[in-house]
């Protein structure tokens, strides 16, 4: 279960949406931090080139902890990252830089994943970007 986990980082720090597409089922739920539930690959898709405009990301100091009696696996990690484009109801973007610890929390079914949730401190990036 650790292994897709794996997958899904390596290819966002490499910004390969296919292969994190890849790694999830065809009805995912993505639980956005701050939102609401996205979905479907589809949505993932959408929202993954909504990211991609606003953001420039990288993971640091990933740690994968894995329940597979569970069908569960979650990641923390440090956000690096640089604010490209004003996201909507947002600080304006002039290139800020960032760093934020997150975590994300998956459901594993079959060898993909059927729920991604991801949590970070909204207040804190807000404070860093303005």
């Amino acid at each position: 279960m650790a292994d897709v986990v794996k997958r899904y980082f390596e290819a966002f720090n490499a910004k390969d949406i296919d292969t994190m597409l890849g790694c999830l089922s065809e009805d995912v739920a993505h639980h956005v931090n701050e939102g609401g539930v996205r979905r479907g690959k589809a949505a993932f898709a959408e929202f993954c080139d909504h990211m991609s405009r606003c953001y420039d990301e990288t993971l640091t100091d990933m740690v994968i902890f894995d329940a597979p009696d569970h069908g569960r696996a979650a990641a923390e990690y440090v956000v690096n990252g640089r604010y490209v484009a004003t996201d909507d109801g947002l600080p304006e973007a002039i290139g800020q830089t960032y760093q934020l610890p997150a975590g994300s929390f998956f459901d594993v079914t079959d060898g993909l994943i059927t729920r991604v949730t991801t949590r970070y401190n909204l207040s804190d990036w807000i404070r860093q970007v303005s």
